[in-house]
């Protein structure tokens, strides 16, 4: 029966109904304010703990890992360092608190858990660090001002950039060669990036126009591909890819414009979901026993608050309205994908507990849809507006590059 059952999962209509469930079920269910991510992932749970299904299939993997990627690069691609700049005193006390927070999670851990340090740590990126993709994906549907749009995704691509950092020292901090070598391929990554896109762009966007998205999405899976054999995931080269081809913007506006921006924003939302549904492929009951769930729970209690916290805390320094630091607080509450890669580095590469894994599930799941429960849906998403073939006049609309309003 199992052996049916496999056979039936590898085949052409098994694929055009995993299209069906990942691409128009999560958007009906939308409607009750549930994240495609999450219906997603919980798609994935039910065909791979129930089912069986798809489990070792290279086509979902492949997929995944093209939607992760693009997620990164679209991320990248919206860090303007120059907007950063203008917003530098908060963002470094924000972060500040942030790193603060990250070292006193961490001793935490090993003094509640007993784990060993580098554990503890990814435990602290995995409950603090915002997932910026999947916010920036979604900022549009949460009713906010521009100004409060401009503070949440400054603050995610703040915390993300200083958790990047944390990671890659934390998972390379077995010894003083291994730190040494990747950062050197990373600081070589970032210096030669730039050379390779003016070359693109003087020896072959003449000769290919529209060729923009291919290259930039090509150059990100080999960066990916480098950083993941590196040890540090393919979610580090993507982000550092966008990055690059957005410091070019004025040389080579091709590489950031609206119309290649839109395009890795529509492609990461059509394929996104294959990623969450591949992460819940590789759950287990296991991962929700009593000892998951319970540890998910302490994760709930103390990260939220503690977040709202630190946020609304930083506000009232800064003589800001309680209320006003919670509309830009509640929208950084997702930890998403941030969340589910570092669990997946914590169980694969570092053999944590499998409650440890489970609770931050429970953590992600949970915290994903606090936004869409606690702030008014009045304008559509992205992925909403993918749905009602809107994606050309949606795009054209956005604004990326502005300054924020004062």
């Amino acid at each position: 029966m199992l052996e049916l059952a496999n056979a039936w999962a590898a085949s052409r209509p098994a694929y055009i109904v995993l299209l069906f469930v990942l691409f128009i079920v999560p958007r009906l269910l939308q409607r009750f304010r549930v994240p495609t991510a999450i219906t997603a992932l919980a798609f994935g749970a039910a065909a791979g703990m129930g089912l069986g299904w798809f489990r070792e299939d290279n086509t979902v993997d492949l997929l995944s890992t093209l939607g992760v990627v693009a997620l990164f690069v679209f991320a990248g691609l919206d860090v303007d360092l120059v907007e950063l700049r203008r917003e530098r005193r908060p963002l470094v006390e924000h972060v500040a608190v942030s790193v603060a927070s990250l070292a006193a999670i961490s001793c935490a851990s090993v003094w509640l858990w007993h784990q060993a340090p580098r554990v503890s740590v990814l435990v602290a990126l995995a409950l603090m660090t915002p997932s910026t993709g999947f916010i920036l994906d979604s900022i549009d549907s949460w009713g906010l001002s521009d100004r409060e749009r401009f503070r949440v995704r400054s603050k995610a691509i703040a915390t993300e950039l200083v958790a990047l950092l944390v990671l890659l020292v934390t998972l390379q901090s077995t010894s003083l060669t291994r730190l040494g070598l990747s950062t050197a391929a990373l600081v070589a990554m970032v210096v030669l990036l730039p050379i390779v896109f003016r070359w693109f762009a003087s020896a072959v966007i003449p000769y290919a126009p529209k060729s923009e998205f291919g290259f930039v999405m090509l150059v990100a899976v080999v960066c990916s591909v480098i950083t993941r054999s590196l040890g540090v995931y393919y979610l580090v080269g993507a982000f550092v890819v966008g990055m690059a081809a957005r410091r070019l913007r004025d040389t080579i506006p091709a590489l950031t414009s609206e119309r290649l921006l839109g395009s890795v924003e529509s492609f990461a939302s059509l394929f996104v979901p294959f990623y969450f549904f591949h992460a819940g492929l590789e759950l287990t009951p296991e991962h929700f026993s009593l000892a998951a769930l319970a540890t998910g729970a302490v994760f709930l209690l103390g990260a939220i608050p503690l977040r709202l916290g630190l946020i609304i805390a930083h506000g009232a320094v800064r003589r800001e309205p309680a209320a006003t630091s919670l509309r830009v607080a509640i929208p950084l509450m997702p930890t998403t994908v941030f969340t589910l890669v570092l669990a997946t580095i914590l169980r694969d590469s570092l053999h944590a507990p499998p409650y440890i894994f489970g609770g931050l599930v429970v953590y992600t799941l949970v915290n994903t849809m606090i936004p869409g429960f606690a702030m008014p849906k009045t304008t559509p998403s992205f992925d909403d507006e993918l749905l009602l073939g809107d994606v050309a006049s949606f795009t054209d609309a956005r604004n990326y590059g502005d300054a924020p309003p004062a």
